[in-house]
């Protein structure tokens, strides 16, 4: 009996499959040559995990692989409508960058909290110049995206001390609901965005989203870059409607000299860099040959994608170590508790020590309409 044809759409460096000699027969495609090649694969390993080209190959004529997996977390750039139709089972790298992101935000929540960013500009000047910094412990944050990353983030903020709301599509024990979403944003310190690209979360961070954010807030970006409106945030920003974000993802990558980003105020730009940690491609390859290995015994492939919602479902979270913010907690003495259906004033600049509103006020220039619906949140 012939060994499966494994179909590899590469890039450089190619996956380690030395595993799997003598045990599947692996060609290689680019861009141009998969439609030729697909229908003659059983499965199909999405190592180009920034190629359109399955996309593209996967409607045209003759059978399909039984098995797509990517090497990334998102299959946006995956799948189209005749895949989601198909019985192919479609699996992501799942377990090998959760904690990775996760260091990642919990680094830039420190950083930010001490001013980092300024530290290192004062540095580059020859300046020093006594500043106050943040406790990181005690303060809050809302985790948007109940997936696999966006819990692991949550555990590790927990262990710093930060009171975390998780937010995903649908309330359980342990999570918010996306009913929740806009009352938890407008009174966390820490606004991480985690949530896959799907048709529901494309432009969910909008100016109205931007809006109930409180002065000292930073919001966190490591999910898909069209989840985020770029000219909604960097108008934001422009006006220090809150204190500043991070960007970790792009809509081209890497962002290019004269891109204006690097120039927004308030914006740190740390392009594609939370999950690539040393060896982050040996995991890749290990973990894809684990589930060939369970494949090719005919055994049912963990996590799969479920191809309607465009992501891999959360598990109930009962079982899990977990805390819930309440949804309204009362304001710190002597400031008025935001309003989700209103701004902060964009003419007042925050005060450069502490990030609030040096008056107080709440403007409303960015009022978000009561008709609005909520945004939607996957996960």
């Amino acid at each position: 009996m012939p060994d499966p044809v494994l179909l590899v759409l590469d890039t450089a460096p190619s996956p380690r499959l030395g595993r799997l000699t003598g045990r599947a027969d692996v060609r290689y495609a680019d861009a141009g040559t998969l439609a030729g090649l697909l229908p003659a694969a059983d499965a199909l390993l999405v190592w180009d995990v920034v190629s359109d080209a399955v996309r593209a190959a996967w409607p045209g004529p003759g059978r399909r692989p039984r098995w797509v997996h990517t090497a990334g977390v998102d299959v946006d750039r995956i799948l189209c409508p005749e895949l989601a139709a198909s019985d192919t089972v479609l699996t992501t790298a799942r377990g090998v960058f959760e904690r990775p992101v996760a260091e990642h935000v919990a680094g830039l929540v420190l950083a930010l909290a001490q001013d980092l960013p300024g530290t290192l500009e004062l540095q580059r000047r020859r300046r020093s110049r006594p500043r106050e910094g943040r406790r990181v412990a005690g303060t809050r944050a809302v985790v948007i995206g109940a997936g696999p990353v966006g819990r692991e983030i949550t555990r590790l903020l927990h262990g710093l001390g930060v009171t975390v709301a998780l937010v995903g599509r649908t309330a359980r024990r342990t999570i918010h609901g996306a009913a929740d979403l806009f009352p938890l944003a407008a009174r966390a310190d820490w606004v991480i965005a985690a949530v896959p690209l799907t048709d529901r979360t494309r432009g969910m961070f909008d100016r109205r989203f931007f809006g109930l954010l409180q002065p000292s807030a930073h919001f966190l970006h490591v999910g898909r870059a069209p989840c985020v409106v770029r000219a909604d945030l960097v108008d934001a920003l422009e006006r220090r409607w809150f204190a500043g974000a991070a960007l970790d993802v792009f809509e081209d990558e890497p962002p290019v000299a004269d891109d204006p980003l690097w120039g927004v105020p308030g914006l740190l730009v740390v392009p594609r860099t939370s999950g690539d940690t040393a060896g982050w491609r040996d995991r890749l390859s290990e973990r894809f040959v684990a589930l060939y290995e369970r494949w090719e015994r005919g055994l049912p492939l963990p996590h799969p994608v479920d191809k309607e919602r465009g992501y891999v479902p959360s598990p109930d979270l009962s079982a899990e170590t977990g805390r819930r913010l309440a949804i309204a907690p009362p304001p710190p003495p002597g400031r008025p508790a935001p309003d989700a259906g209103a701004g902060h004033d964009a003419g007042t600049a925050p005060d450069a020590g502490t990030g609030h509103d040096a008056a107080g006020s709440i403007g409303t220039d960015r009022d978000r309409p009561s008709d609005v619906p909520l945004p939607p949140v996957s996960g």
